[in-house]
């Protein structure tokens, strides 16, 4: 089984990831999920969400990944029988008291053990298939050979982060954002430390130097290794950010799945893993790598400096209908007469486009769509979809 997971931070992000090719999605309740910032999902919108991917024939898996305290212990067992009872098909967790109550209940969903169990070596794999795990989700920091060994011993899914924000701790057990901010990361409330600045002064208070100091990983990328990471055992793929956008979500899917098809078909070539990497590395503000993977993480694999995280503005719009060679599109970022653009999709091979005439809703001819989410037409003569983007063109194809 090969299964490529998505997260989802809220319903849109959610319908999204699925009509983009993810064959699972991983979310958090609003009870004992971290990512606490992220909108997260009441229990009538986790059933909602459940029906809605099982209906696309599809998997749903809910974080219950907190490190639990003494007050939220009393709730604990209702709340586990309420996702039973809608099918969700299983739970992360990282607290041996929500390993033990899913075995208790005698529960029909899975128990996945959650990345911040750090799990790098098959020992502790062996005790967490002991007490009933079906899936491991790797710590991030697990080489290609810990993971060979893993899989070796117990047999077991085996579930491996791709792409996305690394931790600068081990997996999620840093306590910089407790200790500045008094919010917990391992309750939810990371305020990310690691990507702040900070100026650096010697023994006497004088400042050193005016560029600032940072302990930032750069993100996660695996696209070079998928095909060997596929040889090795691992079984679901997984993408990190519930609390991105569409737009990443959607591009970020879409290249792994063509990615993970082409593996499978054996058509993968090297041109289009290179287009692969150059579209993934612009759909986000800090640059990827494929961290521990093959290595010990260098200073290739940090940002150390004064570093820029850009956010561009190549997401333009969602199709949201398409009739007669007119596509109806939703502007999400300005564009104008001239632009070169390009549309992609699930069931649509991405294709340039060139903007020579933009109307309003009225059929007015217009010289620039600048009104955020206001609705314009194009003619484009290749058949879109609706749910279909438009980003600017900066790759070949």
């Amino acid at each position: 089984m090969i299964e490529l997971l998505s997260p989802a931070g809220d319903m849109e992000k959610l319908k999204y990831a699925i009509i983009y090719g993810a064959d699972a999605i991983y979310l958090g309740g609003k009870e004992y999920s971290l990512r606490a910032n992220a909108t997260n999902f009441d229990r009538k919108e986790l059933k909602e969400a459940s029906e809605f991917v099982h209906s696309n024939n599809k998997k749903i898996y809910v974080a219950v990944n907190i490190v639990l305290h003494n007050e939220e212990l009393d709730g604990l067992k209702d709340y586990l029988l309420y996702l039973d009872s809608i099918n969700i098909d299983g739970i992360i967790a990282s607290d041996i008291t929500v390993m033990k109550l899913v075995k208790e209940l005698n529960l029909k969903l899975e128990l996945h053990v959650s990345t911040q169990a750090s799990i790098t070596n098959y020992e502790t794999a062996l005790f967490y298939k002991s007490i009933g795990a079906k899936r491991l989700v790797l710590a991030r920091e697990a080489s290609k050979e810990d993971i060979k060994k893993i899989k070796e011993a117990t047999n077991l899914d085996l579930e491996c982060f791709i792409h996305g924000a690394m931790c600068t701790s081990i997996s999620g057990r840093c306590v910089l954002s407790n200790y500045c901010t008094n919010r917990d990361s391992n309750r939810g409330g990371c305020a990310q430390i690691c990507r702040w600045v900070f100026d650096y002064y010697d023994k006497s208070s004088n400042l050193v130097t005016d560029i600032p100091f940072s302990i930032t990983p750069k993100d996660l990328n695996m696209v070079p290794f998928i095909s060997e990471m596929i040889n090795i055992g691992v079984n679901s793929f997984k993408i990190e950010g519930r609390m991105r956008s569409i737009y990443y979500i959607s591009t970020v899917i879409l290249v792994y799945r063509r990615l993970l098809n082409k593996i499978v078909n054996k058509t993968l070539t090297e041109s289009y893993t290179n287009y692969c990497l150059n579209i993934l590395n612009r759909c986000a503000n800090r640059e990827s790598t494929p961290q521990f993977f093959d290595k010990l993480p260098g200073s290739d694999e940090q940002y150390y400096l004064d570093r820029q995280e850009l956010t561009n503005q190549d997401f333009l719009g969602i199709v949201i209908d398409y009739k007669d060679g007119i596509a109806t599109i939703e502007q999400r970022n300005y564009f104008e007469l001239g632009y070169i653009v390009q549309f992609f999709g699930p069931n649509t091979e991405t294709f340039n486009y060139k903007i020579d005439k933009i109307l309003d809703i009225e059929s007015n001819e217009i010289e620039v769509a600048r009104h955020p989410r206001m609705i314009v037409k194009l003619r484009v003569d290749k058949q879109l979809k609706k749910y279909d983007m438009m980003r600017l063109k900066v790759f070949d194809i």
